[in-house]
This record gives structure tokens, C-alpha cells and sequence, in this order.
């Protein structure tokens, strides 16, 4: 093998400059690769609706159980489902410690409903459970599963027609802190918000065929969504039975 001497007078095989360089660039090259992936956490709740309307708007969506599923990830949706439950599982997980670190490198989150819930830094009667978004929330506001109601908004922020909005035992947003913008005021409530960092609503898009909601989170999170030309803010081809394509198949 023929060597050659280095700046620094060692001996070097050749090439082996070249193998450092590739190494130097390959390693760059990692740390540059665009994150495009969208988590959904997948303990409890309406995952496979979320992945369904991800997918409508040209989106990759990943469900994520475990910390190992966070490495390609720009943003995380929180879904709707029991706050309670989802508080426990995802301590059971050790999923706590790895959402707070992962939003501390910069990924985007939105909670939907009891998502919301978990993020709030402050909960009626309540220990708050992730508290990434300075707001303060009310579990159950408007009473039970049978006082669940179903409306409509213009959310100028989000879509210049008027959006369904599913509303399933839901909490209210009672205060808003510095920094945090209302996207959507109902009555005596905040019913959506925002920081540059997570947006919350208290309803359930995923289960309409709105996709305006998760097109604005995806450009949040960078990304470039189909647009509204591509696909209309309230999906025609959306039925109730969509999230089924994403459906494991029982193999009998």
C-alpha cells in the first residue's frame, strides 16, 4: 500500500483523505435530511381518522407507540379520545419525557380535544399533564357524552368557508396567555388557539371530511400540503367510513 504524508507529516494510506471527506459530507448530509413526516400518537383516540385526512392532503403520517418513532418526525398530533387514559398510557410509554424533548428540538404539535386537554399548561381542577401551550382549560364543559353537538365556523385564519365542527364531549378553553392567539372565540370560550408552536382545538376535525385544519398544521410544520385547489377544505369524497382503508386486515 502506497502512503503519503499529511499536513501534519503522519502517514496516510491513499485515499484515505477522500474516505474522511465522504464520511464529513455523508455525516452532513444526515443532519440536513428535511424531516416530511407527520406522528400521530397511537395509544387511544381517533388515530386512523388523523392518518386518513394526512393522507387526503398528500401528507405522510406515521403512527407512533414508541420513542424510536420520533426520528423522522416534523410534527405530532395529539388526537381526541379520553384525556385521563391518554395522561396514563402515555406515562406507562415513558412517552412524556420524549414529546417534551422532541418539542424542544423543534417539533410542532396539535392537540385535538383531550389532546388539547394534555397540553394545556393549566387544567380546571386538575394537574396539568404536558403543558406546552399557555392556556387554561375546562375537562367535560359542556356535560355529558349525550350533550356532544355538532356546528359550523368561519375561521378566517384557517379557511374562508365555513368548516364543520364536531364537538364530543368537549372541553373549553377558558384563558389564553401572553403570546397565544385565538383563532376561534364561541360564545363564552375559546374553542381554538395558537402559539408558534402547538395549536389546540377543542372539536374534532378528524372526524368530518374538513381537511383545512390539518393543512394549516402541516404548513405549520413546514411542509406542502395539497392545496386547496388539489383538495377542498371540507373533502367531497370523505364518508364516515374512510379511516377504514388504514384498518389492520384480521388474517383468519
Amino acid at each position: 500500500m502506497k502512503y503519503r504524508k499529511s499536513l501534519k507529516g503522519s502517514c496516510l494510506p491513499d485515499g484515505a483523505g477522500s474516505y474522511a471527506t465522504m464520511a464529513k459530507k455523508k455525516t452532513s448530509a444526515q443532519h440536513h435530511i428535511q424531516k416530511t413526516t407527520i406522528g400521530v400518537l397511537d395509544l387511544q383516540g381517533d388515530v386512523l381518522e388523523h392518518l386518513d385526512h394526512l393522507a387526503r392532503i398528500g401528507i405522510q403520517g406515521q403512527p407512533v407507540k414508541t420513542s424510536a418513532d420520533f426520528s423522522n418526525l416534523v410534527g405530532l398530533i395529539i388526537p381526541g379520545g379520553e384525556s385521563t387514559c391518554l395522561s396514563r398510557l402515555i406515562r406507562i410509554f415513558g412517552l412524556d419525557d420524549q414529546i417534551k424533548q422532541a418539542f424542544q428540538k423543534g417539533m410542532k404539535i396539535w392537540g385535538t380535544c383531550a389532546g388539547a386537554i394534555l397540553l394545556a399548561s393549566a387544567i380546571v381542577g386538575e394537574k396539568p399533564h404536558l403543558g406546552l401551550i399557555d392556556i387554561e382549560i375546562e375537562r367535560n364543559s359542556f356535560g355529558s357524552q349525550l350533550d356532544s353537538f355538532a356546528s359550523e365556523a368561519i375561521i378566517p385564519k384557517i379557511s374562508t368557508n365555513p368548516l364543520p365542527l364536531t364537538f364530543i364531549r368537549a372541553p373549553k378553553i377558558r384563558r389564553t396567555g401572553h403570546g397565544i392567539e385565538t383563532l376561534l372565540w364561541i360564545d363564552d370560550y375559546v374553542a381554538a388557539a395558537e402559539s408558534p408552536e402547538v395549536l389546540v382545538t377543542v372539536f374534532h376535525p378528524e372526524l368530518t371530511g374538513c381537511v383545512a385544519f390539518h393543512r394549516y398544521f402541516t404548513r405549520k410544520c413546514g411542509l406542502s400540503p395539497l392545496d386547496e385547489n388539489m383538495v377542498p377544505d371540507v373533502d367531497p369524497d370523505w364518508n364516515k367510513n374512510s379511516w377504514a382503508r388504514f384498518a389492520p386486515v384480521p388474517q383468519g
